[in-house]
């Protein structure tokens, strides 16, 4: 029995140690980038990304826990804005502060996440005007610990976030577009 035992914990152990192996060698950054082209100028979209106090509206994390607290600060728009939540376990909590915003061409996210993770990325939006039509990327990257490679081998995070931008790109268009 003791030897039963023993070839048990060998055999989680060797799967362990494959585990941690494999994790190990994954790229230490990650990204998710989604895009939709939208029948509205660029300084449309761009106002309405530009100003967390705009995001209630088209952001699908606000529909997935809307008693969630937020809090404005910093400046009411722009560079320098930050938002705060607080929510149910399906959004958690953190704070987004926008470090660049350029009209009408890109808006740059530090992302900090406290709850149920803690974890600091980048999100950035870029707006490119043709023929009457604006194409937004919302891009989500940043920089993976041993236990984020670890969580990545099970998790496909360009799906669960990917899926969540693609909702929160067609609210942006459906609003963007009735705007003008």
């Amino acid at each position: 029995m003791f030897t039963t035992i023993l070839i048990g914990l060998a055999i989680i152990l060797s799967i362990v140690a494959v585990i941690a192996a494999i994790a190990a060698f994954q790229p230490p950054e990650f990204s998710v980038v989604r895009s939709t082209q939208i029948a509205a100028p660029a300084s449309v979209v761009f106002d309405l990304v530009n100003d967390f106090h705009q995001w209630q509206a088209w952001s699908p994390y606000v529909r997935l826990d809307p008693a969630a607290k937020n809090t404005f600060a910093g400046s009411p728009a722009g560079q320098g804005a930050v938002f705060t939540w607080s929510g149910n376990n399906k959004i958690g909590e953190g704070r987004m502060t926008i470090l660049d915003s350029h009209p009408s061409d890109l808006i740059r996210i530090k992302l900090e996440f406290t709850r149920p993770f803690s974890g600091t990325n980048t999100a950035e939006f870029t707006f490119k005007s043709e023929g009457g039509q604006t194409t937004v990327v919302w891009s989500m990257f940043g920089m993976k610990n041993f236990i984020s490679k670890a969580f990545f081998l099970f998790m496909n995070v360009d799906k669960m976030v990917g899926g969540d931008f693609e909702k929160g790109l067609a609210n942006l268009k459906a609003i963007a577009e009735t705007a003008v």
